[in-house]
């Protein structure tokens, strides 16, 4: 009998939260009763290593998803799969489009990871119209629409007007056994040591306007005023250089560090006081829940989308506004008084967890789980 076969449509161009995200995933698919190929877009970066040797991965010439489309069409008419997954936007454009040229049968389902409506907000009205009119055009097409959040799906469908049933919520293989283990890894720092009795509050992520470490300065200057406690802010982008000068401006910069990227985060987040999550749009926001997962106390801002839903609407750690100093600041002072029970973060986020993630895709999907 032949084995079911399943492909995954993806582009790695980079060390993102998606590649990781694949990545994990498919080292857990491998062990489904299934075939796996995984067709690349592009193959940049550190997570195209972690691909399984037992997939077959099959890199495309085109390197840019909306010129790749000949070359899908020509995938889906030789190796007919079972179901193909196309991951982010234009690929799922560039698959349904593929599948049309190709006359296939095979269902076509995506995954998006973002709130779109937030991603575009400070674009022109002419690019916004262009992607909306897309997704209104090309999603209605799809088997099933895969997103990361509640918050995802509500966006698309107000979007796009899909019925319910086409849409539906697959949360991110965020944890796995490895981040866990590699949380326990030391860490060169001095405010990271065990014999450092200040607080370290973390953030995590690109230093750009969507993650607004900028608000997140701000309150700690409040927090500063009242306690002793540190700010570190893990990741690179380009306005390292304008949130130093901010923190020299709020006379803190000598209790805040920006040590760059890290390639083992977790090591220093499970070092943490608290974990702060300042963004202003996520999909579904891997550092908090990674910083959960390691039971370390977090605040975050109420953005769309996921946060609420990790912490069940601010009842399991503080949500606050986006952009207002002095309530994350009041937060950050009241997490660090009293941290939440850890045991209470960590089972928040089981769905997380790879394997459960895994197999709701593979339900999603219509193909047969991993043989227990």
């Amino acid at each position: 009998m032949t084995r079911p076969k399943l492909a995954i449509l993806v582009s790695f161009s980079g060390q993102g939260g998606v590649e990781r995200m694949i990545a994990n995933l498919c080292e857990v698919l491998v062990d489904a009763p299934i075939d796996l190929d995984i067709l690349l877009i592009k193959a940049r970066g550190p997570h195209v290593g972690r691909l399984p040797r037992n997939a077959r991965v099959i890199p495309l010439r085109a390197q840019h998803s909306l010129t790749s489309i000949w070359e899908v069409a020509r995938y889906l008419r030789r190796e007919r799969p079972t179901a193909l997954l196309a991951i982010k936007h234009r690929a799922i454009l560039a698959a349904l489009r593929a599948k049309q040229l190709a006359r296939s049968q095979t269902p076509i389902s995506g995954r998006l990871g973002t709130t779109v409506s937030a991603a575009l907000a400070n674009k022109s009205p002419r690019r916004r119209e262009r992607w909306y009119r897309a997704m209104r055009r090309y999603y209605p097409r799809l088997h099933r629409l895969i997103a990361v959040s509640q918050g995802v799906a509500d966006d698309v469908l107000d979007i796009t007007d899909m019925p319910d049933a086409q849409i539906t919520v697959v949360r991110n293989p965020t944890i796995t056994p490895e981040l866990l283990k590699a949380a326990e890894a030391p860490v060169n720092h001095p405010w990271l040591q065990s014999d450092s009795d200040t607080p370290v509050i973390m953030g995590v992520g690109r230093l750009t306007e969507q993650k607004d470490f900028s608000t997140l300065l701000s309150a700690f200057a409040h927090v500063q005023r009242q306690r002793a406690a540190r700010l570190m802010i893990l990741g690179d982008g380009n306005l390292r250089e304008a949130l130093l000068a901010q923190a020299r401006e709020l006379n803190i910069a000598e209790h805040v560090a920006l040590p760059g990227f890290q390639a083992n985060p977790w090591a220093w987040m499970s070092r943490a006081s608290v974990f702060a999550l300042s963004s202003r749009w996520e999909g579904s926001p891997n550092t908090l829940t990674e910083a959960m997962a390691l039971g370390i106390p977090v605040v975050s801002t109420d953005c769309p989308s996921g946060p609420s839903e990790l912490l069940t609407a601010g009842q399991i750690a503080p949500l606050v506004d986006m952009g207002d100093v002095e309530a994350l600041a009041h937060a950050l002072l009241s997490t660090l008084d009293n941290p939440p029970d850890t045991a209470v973060l960590v089972d928040a986020v089981k769905a997380y967890h790879r394997d459960v993630s895994a197999a709701a895709y593979l339900h999603t999907l219509g193909l047969p789980s991993a043989e227990v």
